[in-house]
Formats: C-alpha cells, structure tokens, sequence
C-alpha cells in the first residue's frame, strides 16, 4: 500500500524518499567531474572549498573516547581530501553522533531528513566550523560528506547541484521521475511514511509532525513538498521511484552505460565498487558511495563477492552484483521499523531464484 489508512495501492510510479541512497548518486556526479579532469581525488577539498583550509581535530579523537564532550582540540595533521569525503574517512559525522552531535544541532547542521532553510553552501561553512571526529584519513564514519561532495560539485561545475544531477544523470538516464523536491502535480504519488513502536504499532508519520530519532537528531516526512525547498542535501535529499533508481543502477552494472548513453566510465565504476576503507572500520566494506562485499567471509546470506549495495534511513535498500548480472531494490517508508527484516529477506529471495 502507498498510503494505508486510505487503501491506496503502491503503483509502479510511486515516488520514496530515497535518503541515504541519494549517496551513490551524488558519488557519481563527483566522478562524472573527476573524469573530466576537473580536480584529483587526492585534492584537498580546501581547494574548491577553502572553508576547510585550517580544520580542527578532538583530542582524544573517535573512536578512541566516545563518550566524553567536545574538550582539548589539535590542529589537524593532513587536508581532508576528495577521496577521504567519497569514503567517509574525513573526520565528519551527523548530528546523532554521541561527542559531536549536540555541536552539529546547535551549529544548525542538518542530517538531511527534515526542512532545511538556507543552502548546502551555508551549511557546509557551518560544518567546517567545528571540529573533526579524528584526523582525516585515521578511521570511518558514517557522514555528512555527501553534503560537502554535493556543494563541491556546484563550485566545480558553477551549477546548482539539483541542476547538475538533473542534467548529467537523470536526463540522460531516462530518470523521469527523480527531484530533491518532486513538483506539485506529482507530490500526489509520494508514498506515505510510517514509524513503528511495540507500544502504539504501525502508524502514520503526519504532516509537519517532528520525530524524535536515536542521538537526538528530530527527523520528518513532509520535507520533500514543505518548507524552503532550497537544500539539496547530497546525503540524503532524493525522491524517486523504483524504476528509476532500476536505471541508476542498470547503468553503474554495465560499467557507466545505459541504452548507448554514457555517463561514467568503466574505470570509474571499477574504482567506486572496490573497498577503500579495510582496517579502518569492522562494520562493513566502503567504495566511493557504495558498500561493497569483497570477500566470502562477508556473505551470510545469499550473495556475491563483488557485490556492492546501499540502503536508505526510511527503509529501503538495493545491490548490484556484477557476477550474476542482477540487481535487486527493495522500497518501503518506516522509521523506525521495529526491527523487521523484510529488506533482507527481499534481497535473499532475489538470490534463492537464481535456479542454474
């Protein structure tokens, strides 16, 4: 159901605030610039953006002390680089982190998942305000980069970044129906989100009802057509269907092609869908904009080394997977979801139908 209160069927077009999965996306557009030879991975991102020319560190940085507030500060040891932003290596969070995030919050820095006044260019000078988690490049951590990527590729390439994407990813990909903030003759086929508790069970998330998330951070559902609409939030900020996100992908597992139209190269995807990260985090495998399976220990399920995937915070997820040729997207609009596992079963079933 898109909308369950009112019976209304989830339709092919149905339009899903795609959070999270707005990342590989926004990776993509990155390396359509890189390609082109606009800058080096290993640029320091003050070169573009020189707001974060003289960063700060904590002492003791994260993972190191997690608990303790803001304290001693040191000067970073090395520039934040391009690569480090694509990798979430650089030092930055989001504002549910346990040292940083009430820093974030009060600095006015937004996740991405509710009204946002101003622009990606007033927060990212407001994120390179405050300190870094820990040096760039010493460990990983789920992050705001995505943010910065999204206003780097508006300076490289002296256009808005929702006009950026709009015209070198989805226009050319047949993305009909992918917007930061969709127009208002399609609002009407934005599915309905939802939260889960064991007390109250599945509900409706209302217009301009504030949630409370984990860490702190507040998150809504009808930021896609309330509020300023002048935030495009590289991390987390799309809208799109299923068959559109299909294409995204579809192009990344041909190597950067779809129906004779190219948008990135097959260098570029190789590089974005190999682990960058190994020894600096025990949780997953990260390329540029994409976790990544590269070895059988890493399959508990169903899978494929070569693999590599991501998943949205309102309960969505896809992979890609070179070796068999597919490509499996599961969508749905809870949060909190009470600990289904839905999304992995329907990632799994994908797998159990290969018959050969």
């Amino acid at each position: 159901m898109a909308d369950r209160d009112v019976r209304k069927p989830m339709q092919t077009d149905s339009i899903f605030r795609m959070c999270s999965m707005t990342k590989p996306i926004t990776a993509a557009a990155v390396m359509i610039l890189y390609e082109e030879g606009r800058f080096a991975l290993s640029d320091p991102v003050s070169d573009y953006l020189p707001e974060f020319k003289h960063m700060k560190v904590l002492d003791p940085p994260w993972p190191q002390d997690k608990t303790s507030p803001p304290g001693a500060l040191v000067d970073a040891k090395r520039p934040i680089t391009i690569f480090n932003l694509l990798t979430h290596t650089a030092g930055l969070t989001y504002p549910w982190n346990a040292r940083l995030g009430k820093a974030y919050r009060d600095a006015n820095v937004n996740s991405g998942l509710s009204q946002q006044e101003g622009t990606i260019g007033d927060a990212v000078k407001r994120l390179a305000a405050l300190p870094l988690l820990f040096q760039p490049g010493d460990s990983w951590e789920y992050s705001l980069a995505d943010d910065v990527l999204g206003r780097l590729v508006e300076v490289v390439s002296g256009m808005p970044f929702d006009q950026f994407l709009a015209q070198r990813i989805f226009q050319p990909l047949g993305m009909k129906d992918s917007y930061f903030f969709p127009p208002q003759d399609k609002v009407s086929r934005l599915v309905a989100a939802y939260a889960y508790d064991e007390q109250k069970g599945l509900r409706p998330i209302l217009d301009q009802q504030v949630m409370d998330g984990q860490g702190g951070f507040q998150y809504t559902a009808d930021y896609p057509y309330r509020g300023p609409h002048t935030y495009f939030s590289g991390g987390a900020g799309l809208t799109s269907t299923a068959e559109d996100y299909y294409r995204f992908c579809q192009m990344m597992l041909n190597g950067g092609e779809l129906n004779g139209v190219r948008v990135l190269s097959r260098k570029s995807v190789e590089l974005m869908s190999h682990n960058h990260v190994k020894g600096q985090t025990d949780q997953l495998d990260y390329g540029l904009g994409f976790g990544t399976k590269g070895a059988p220990e890493q399959l508990t399920e169903l899978g494929s080394v070569g693999s590599y995937y991501w998943g949205g915070f309102y309960y969505t997820t896809f992979v890609i997977d070179p070796k068999e040729d597919l490509i499996a997207i599961f969508l749905g609009q809870m949060n909190p979801s009470g600990g289904l596992n839905l999304d992995s079963k329907a990632i799994t079933l994908a797998y159990q139908a290969i018959k050969d």
